[in-house]
């Protein structure tokens, strides 16, 4: 069992993830100066999967370097560039290095990334793929091939609760706890009454499905202001990118925004803790987890 996968069936304590930064050189000195920055306050991080359709370092090969420097990985394994072969061998690859903790999702459209000419694959979606990992988990390929032993694996999903149809995400939320997804982590919300109503929507269907909103530390409104344009699948209120814009001082304003989304997020039903993706990389990031009670773990 995953220390993750203790904490939320365990106990009762907040969990907090964070996003690995993508790797694009700098060798194991890049990762250990991040695993150093992010150790002292995240229970596990993501090892993104090309994330936004960008190539990066493969997922598995940060997961295990991210294991390596004494942090717990999550690993992602996006549809978008794997047949149900590769997603196959990813799993057990990763359970091969003792990686148990395990993020299936469709993956952005080639055309979010820098390389649009990329082929798709899409063999499977998301909550198909986490069947998926399930059957794996239970001692099979997909094939009906035997597994054994049977890999330890702790399946989670992501979900945006701040895109359109808000009814359709909290449907398929449920449908991919039913597929065997048993904690999910959120793309990132600015419209708190969404994430609301997200939250309250999967707790009506009487799931004990843990959920990790997703807030994230950017330095003003010119950030922003690029997310809302170029990012997918995210909008951000204009009146929240003219407070910070037009305060005495943005970069402030922007934290105090981040903590305002963190607290709002962490009252919501069925939240068990908080994803935090870093665009600041100050002394920021020790102060949010201060300000949310972390405390500073040794080591």
């Amino acid at each position: 069992m995953s220390n993750l996968q203790h904490l939320f069936e365990n106990t009762n304590d907040l969990v907090f993830t964070a996003e690995f930064p993508s790797i694009d050189g700098g060798g194991m000195e890049k990762v250990a100066k991040e695993a150093d920055r992010l150790r002292p306050w995240f229970d596990a991080v993501n090892s993104t999967d090309n994330a936004a359709a960008h190539a990066h370092a493969s997922n598995l090969s940060v997961a295990i370097a991210i294991k390596q420097h004494g942090l717990e990985p999550v690993m992602q394994i996006a549809q978008r560039d794997k047949n149900r072969l590769a997603v196959q061998a990813d799993i057990m690859g990763a359970a091969l290095h003792g990686i148990e903790n395990i993020a299936l999702m469709t993956g952005d459209d080639v055309t979010a990334g820098d390389e649009p000419e990329t082929r798709r694959v899409f063999d499977l979606d998301g909550p198909i793929a986490i069947k998926v990992a399930e059957i794996i988990r239970n001692g099979t390929y997909l094939s009906g091939r035997k597994i054994n032993p049977a890999p330890s694996l702790f399946i989670s999903a992501v979900e945006n609760p701040g895109t359109h149809p808000f009814e359709y995400r909290i449907d398929r939320a449920i449908k991919k706890q039913k597929a065997g997804a048993r904690w999910l982590q959120l793309q990132l919300c600015f419209h708190m009454d969404r994430l609301e109503n997200f939250c309250k929507g999967v707790a009506a269907h009487g799931t004990n499905l843990p959920i990790l909103p997703n807030v994230i530390l950017i330095k003003g409104a010119k950030g922003m202001q690029f997310m809302n344009e170029n990012v997918r699948g995210i909008n951000i209120p204009q009146e929240m990118i003219d407070r910070v814009a037009k305060a005495a001082d943005p970069a402030e304003e922007a934290y105090q925004l981040t903590l305002e989304l963190a607290k709002h997020a962490l009252a919501q039903p069925g939240v068990r803790g908080l994803h935090v993706t870093d665009f600041r990389h100050d002394d920021s990031l020790d102060r949010l987890m201060t300000d949310l009670g972390r405390t500073r773990k040794n080591g």
